[in-house]
């Protein structure tokens, strides 16, 4: 048996809000919260094979201890939940009833019983951060938004000066989102070996800024990349770049803050209730220019898998082992309408592994999963982390 520190593990931080029930149970060394494990076999979401946990040997010190000197706080904070309200009422969440007791218990029990746990996250998650989607109820395509596809973007200079014109206005307010409880929520799991991977559709880093290390299936704004060489470096340096070459813009854009939205002087640049920003034609046709790469004046492109591109073999097969490796894949706010996404649910699936997803909405794999929660991430999450401590796997040998 592993005994491990408490004081090292702010997961624990909580505990002691469930009161005398809970450290009496620590101070009998046994693991908390262990769910019913009728409720999974009832709803069909695990098999006869048990799960090996460590059991947690520690006292009501320790627990005490690790509350008082952490700071992490895992349960949907007063200020996540305005943020959620906001981000409803500005249409870019969609509507959803909270998520109901028996469905945290349902995925608390999920998680409990894997060893092997894959978590894969997609745009709901970053919507709650104010970034929005394509695919919701409320995303981008439900107001005839088409994003780019890599031949647009390869084969005309035009929608390449669109594009970029576009994202260089915009990745001030883009960047400015932060991560939000779901991200949080799963940063914390991964401290405490709940998660072994992760993936994630999303492009915006928000996972990293909550300090996890997901494999980025689909890329990053955050690196641009010759399609001529392949050299690649840092977003922050293009930005840097293209204000060097259109000194007036940078101008334009804080123009977008004062001055009168939609003027020559703001170069007919109008921000859009979806976070976007809208920019008179003339200006980005005539107006902006494009850095080149300065290693041989290739095309440059941000590192990201656009719309009808393929995702890189190397980075596609790590995926897939991962999925056919696991024995649990939790999908967080993704309808897996993408091909790359809704394959390694399917392979998950047909190697034996239970599947869950917490999405707002249909998805492609609703038919072939047990557990599907209809709910926002960022409230269920908090809630599921706020019941107890989950047991944590054996390492297996």
């Amino acid at each position: 048996m592993m005994v491990i520190s408490l004081s090292t593990h702010p997961f624990l931080t909580n505990l002691l809000r469930s009161g005398n029930r809970v450290l009496g149970t620590v101070a009998k060394g046994n693991y908390l919260h262990k769910a019913p494990a009728w409720l999974g076999m009832k709803h069909g979401l695990f098999n006869n094979q048990s799960t090996k946990v460590l059991s947690l040997q520690c006292s009501v010190r320790h627990v005490r201890t690790a509350c008082e000197h952490s700071n992490l706080e895992i349960p949907l904070k007063q200020q996540d939940k305005a943020s959620l309200d906001f981000l409803r009422d500005k249409k870019i969440v969609p509507h959803s009833d909270p998520p109901s007791s028996k469905d945290v218990d349902l995925l608390h029990q999920f998680i409990d019983h894997s060893r092997q746990l894959m978590v894969l996250t997609g745009a709901g998650i970053s919507t709650e951060a104010g970034i929005p989607d394509y695919r919701s109820p409320n995303g981008a395509y439900s107001t005839g938004f088409k994003p780019i596809t890599h031949q647009e973007f390869v084969r005309s200079s035009r929608s390449r000066k669109r594009y970029w014109a576009r994202s260089y206005a915009g990745w001030r307010r883009f960047t400015a989102a932060q991560p939000g409880a779901t991200h949080t929520a799963l940063a914390s799991l991964e401290k405490v070996g709940r998660i072994n991977f992760m993936v994630t559709q999303n492009v915006d880093r928000l996972h990293h800024r909550a300090g996890s290390d997901p494999l980025e299936l689909h890329g990053t704004v955050y690196t641009v990349i010759c399609l001529k060489c392949g050299f690649s470096f840092s977003r922050s340096l293009f930005q840097d770049q293209v204000k060097a070459l259109n000194p007036k813009w940078a101008l334009a854009i804080e123009s977008l803050e004062s001055g009168t939205p939609g003027s020559d002087k703001s170069f007919g640049m109008q921000q859009r209730p979806d976070g976007d920003i809208e920019i008179d034609e003339k200006f980005w046709l005539e107006d902006f220019h494009i850095p080149n790469c300065q290693h041989c004046d290739g095309l440059l492109k941000p590192d990201v898998v656009f719309f009808g591109d393929n995702i890189p073999k190397d980075r596609a097969d790590k995926a897939m082992e991962a999925a056919r490796g696991c024995d649990a894949l939790l999908v967080l706010g993704s309808s897996l309408m993408t091909m790359s996404a809704f394959r390694l649910v399917r392979a998950a699936s047909e190697a034996g592994a239970t599947v869950a997803i917490v999405n707002i909405g249909k998805t492609r794999a609703d038919d072939i999963v047990p557990l599907k929660v209809n709910a926002r991430c960022g409230e269920i999450l908090p809630r599921l982390l706020d019941m107890g401590c989950l047991a944590i796997p054996a390492t297996v040998q």
